[in-house]
């Protein structure tokens, strides 16, 4: 495990290494979740292996430092991000980044760009989304007051709702860290992360499971070159729930120029 400041308060990034040859690659977790937990199966898998490989938490995340001071904007998830890459010495990474740390993603490329020399997204959030109570996503966080989900009921309610596989990372998650994470990231950035990802010039594809039906506005950002590619037989989840397909659209999306 390796670690570095990321904050003036001295809050920690923490994340798992694999040796390999340069570039690197870059794997970042969704909410409530943790790159090692999520990312291992895969990115030990001979088609993806070889690389300079960082399984990365975020902050209030899996093994970072769970600050209660910092605001969990994707901006700032971004930005301390960029310290932690920086610190690690890396530059014009491959990122493979799911769910919200896509949409983190988004925002590090186009804030940092030396930083990012592709994206491979996997179901990760373009849009602004509404509240929604009942729901396990973060929609249905975010619809609680932080008062009411760090110290209140919100916290065991959501543990209920979410299942024992979601809540063996989430329960690592730092309470108000999750609650502001899931706020900013159905508030979305300015310009949105779909119109962040439209303007990028690097190559960038998205994953998605092939259930879920086209992807809203798939049209604009294939003409704009990203490679939208659905995946059979899997969920959110997709590096979990099919591995073997993941890594194949994965290999080939990182070998398009």
């Amino acid at each position: 495990m390796r670690s570095v400041a990321v904050t003036p308060e001295g809050d920690h990034i923490r994340w798992v290494e694999l040796p390999g040859q340069e570039p690197p690659r870059v794997y970042v977790h969704g909410l409530g979740a943790t790159s090692p937990a999520y990312f291992t199966e895969v990115a030990v898998d001979p088609r993806l292996a070889g690389r300079r490989s960082l399984l990365i938490d975020l902050l209030g995340h899996g093994i970072s430092d769970r600050p209660t001071t910092f605001d969990y904007t994707l901006e700032s998830h971004a930005d301390a991000l960029a310290a932690a890459l920086t610190q690690a010495g890396v530059e014009g990474a491959e990122l493979i980044a799911h769910s919200m740390g896509g949409s983190v993603a988004i925002v590090l490329a186009a804030r940092h760009p030396r930083l990012v020399s592709r994206l491979v997204l996997i179901d990760a959030n373009l849009d602004p989304i509404r509240r929604a109570p009942g729901s396990s996503g973060s929609s249905g966080i975010a619809f609680y007051t932080e008062e009411e989900f760090a110290r209140g009921g919100g916290w065991e309610e959501v543990r209920d709702r979410v299942g024992a596989h979601w809540w063996s990372t989430m329960r690592l998650a730092g309470r108000e860290a999750l609650h502001r994470s899931a706020l900013h990231l159905i508030r979305g950035s300015v310009p949105t992360m779909r119109e962040l990802l439209l303007d990028l010039r690097i190559p960038r594809a998205f994953l998605l499971p092939e259930a879920d039906g086209p992807l809203p506005g798939a049209d604009a950002l294939t003409e704009s070159g990203v490679s939208v590619v659905a995946i059979p037989d899997c969920g959110h989840n997709i590096m979990l729930d099919n591995p073997e397909a993941f890594v194949k659209a994965t290999a080939a999306a990182l070998a398009e120029r």
